[in-house]
């Protein structure tokens, strides 16, 4: 008995944890629609939308008092000047509206500038290289070796991503020491761009936001960039950990509402994943995947909220939608860290990722709607939504045309599998994807940071004009999925810009072809 108990509970592990390694297919989100969520976005939309009110109120009134001649102004005062109640009340009026106005708008949030880190040319690893190292270490049998062969084949991943020298020496050297380096080198190198693209002092950042969800030494690694830069004393830094691929947003999010209640101030976001103590040396399948998939990247992202920064800055951020469904144990463990039955620790993906992913992607981008949606494409939504879900009419669904909200997308490059579906949920062109397919082509899966190399894709091919929208859309473990929304500042010059694609922007897009199925992401 105690036996069989055992083995029922191993099946159970592995029916839990193993991954579908048949094409997965995203829910189609956008057609069952829960009215909650909308709700949520038009709640967000109020909440936050008083100044939107009160601007019109004294837009009118401005024009009102444009019309009034000298002689009317005079003879307003002198029915007045006698009346000193009237005055008293009129003058307080206006003082009211005036400092509700004022205390009730948000600061802008300003994107001065950004840099993605660009590993040296001898990190490179390709296809057949990856294999040979993987051989070498002798932790593979012939199955899994074959197995990931496949994976490589159909990732989207190209030749020329990046891993740390840890995992490709001969043998590996996955070490504290090794880690602490790799950090430093994408830390490092992301942040001394960004200072000197923006000419920022490092004595003048006061807040400090670092996301790497599997590695986190102590003292932390905000702490490993406070004492690099000597940064000052009363900065207020954050490091978040196991957020997942998501976090990039969730510390523009915190940075965000920091600025909103600091005055005057730089924030410095840092995104990143750590590889070296990450790589999966075991045979667990569901565990290979992340092995396939994720390489070596980070970002830095310099925020401000001075208004003097709205004339040199390329975006301004417009809206946050944080989306977490943890509270659902299938979500919760859709993504889980834990050991094999060797006891090698890795990333294990489940088989109800796909699904997981399409109800938080349904979920955010129903909130999100109402912030962003033309008044045309959300009547039509909202009739036929309500049509269907209050009055049971028997009537096809209106998906939203998303396209007329933005002019470019950055979807997470998690995997092919995902951005397949987001393509076809979505309707969107081969124009919109290119972004996030390169990137995952010629980077890889960088977790947090991938945002970022698809959005200076998109500069270096010269596309963002002044007044464009971007959304930024990347879902991760817990299970998360967040959303942000910029507006350009300012027509990007590729010419004068400085980003990891610049040198060989000519040589994209390249074609990756599609193929009937493909690992889910």
């Amino acid at each position: 008995m105690p036996f069989m108990e055992e083995q029922n509970n191993q099946q159970n592990h592995y029916s839990r944890r193993s991954i579908s390694f048949e094409r997965s297919k995203l829910p189609n989100f956008l057609i069952s629609v829960k009215l909650k969520y909308v709700k949520l976005g038009y709640h967000y939309l109020i909440s936050n939308a008083m100044y939107l009110v009160l601007i019109p109120l004294l837009g009118v009134a401005s024009v009102h008092l444009s019309t009034f001649s000298i002689k009317d102004l005079i003879q307003i005062y002198e029915n007045l000047k006698f009346n000193f109640v009237s005055m008293l009340i009129c003058t307080s009026l206006v003082v009211f509206l005036a400092t509700l106005y004022f205390m009730s708008r948000p600061r802008g949030i300003y994107l001065v500038d950004f840099a993605c880190y660009k590993p040296q040319k001898d990190l490179q690893v390709t296809r057949e290289i990856f294999v040979e190292r993987s051989i070498l270490t002798k932790a593979f049998t012939e199955e899994t070796l074959s197995f990931q062969k496949k994976i490589l084949e159909r990732s989207g991943l190209g030749q020329k991503t990046y891993l740390p020298p840890a995992i490709m020496r001969v043998p590996p050297n996955p070490c504290m020491a090794e880690a602490r380096k790799e950090a430093e080198e994408v830390m490092f190198g992301a942040i001394d761009e960004v200072l000197q693209k923006t000419g920022v002092k490092a004595k003048d950042i006061g807040i400090l936001v670092v996301n790497c969800s599997l590695f986190n030494p102590t003292p932390s690694l905000s702490a490993m960039i406070v004492n690099h830069y000597k940064l000052r004393g009363n900065i207020l830094s954050y490091n978040l950990g196991g957020m997942g691929c998501s976090a990039g947003l969730i510390s523009i999010d915190l940075a965000k509402q920091l600025l909103q209640v600091h005055p005057n101030s730089y924030a410095l976001v840092v995104s990143m994943e750590n590889i070296t103590l990450n790589w999966y040396f075991g045979n667990d399948r569901s565990m290979l995947v992340p092995n396939c998939l994720f390489r070596m990247g980070g970002a830095a992202v310099l925020l401000s909220n001075k208004p003097r920064d709205r004339l040199r800055s390329k975006y301004q951020l417009v809206h946050t939608v944080r989306t977490h469904k943890g509270a659902d144990n299938k979500s919760y463990g859709c993504v889980f860290q834990e050991e094999d039955d060797t006891k090698q620790v890795g990333v294990s993906l489940s088989k109800d990722l796909m699904a997981v992913a399409g109800e938080a992607l349904k979920t955010n981008i129903t909130t999100l709607g109402p912030l962003v949606l033309p008044m045309s494409e959300q009547l039509l939504f909202f009739g036929t939504l309500v049509a269907r879900k209050i009055f049971k009419m028997k009537i096809k669904p209106y998906i939203p045309d998303f396209k007329l909200a933005f002019e470019h997308f950055c979807i997470h490059a998690g995997g092919r599998a995902v951005l397949d579906e987001l393509e076809k949920n979505l309707d969107l062109s081969d124009w919109h994807m290119e972004p996030s397919r390169m990137t995952l082509n010629r980077f890889g899966n960088t977790s947090s940071s991938s945002l970022w190399y698809e959005l200076a894709y998109t500069e270096a091919k010269g596309r963002i004009k002044k007044g464009d929208r971007t959304w930024q859309i990347a879902f991760g473990s817990g299970f998360k999925c967040n959303s942000a929304v910029w507006k350009a500042l300012k027509t990007i010059n590729p010419a004068k810009e400085k980003n990891p694609w610049i040198d060989e922007i000519h040589e994209f897009p390249v074609h990756v072809p599609k193929v009937s199925k493909v690992i889910g992401s």
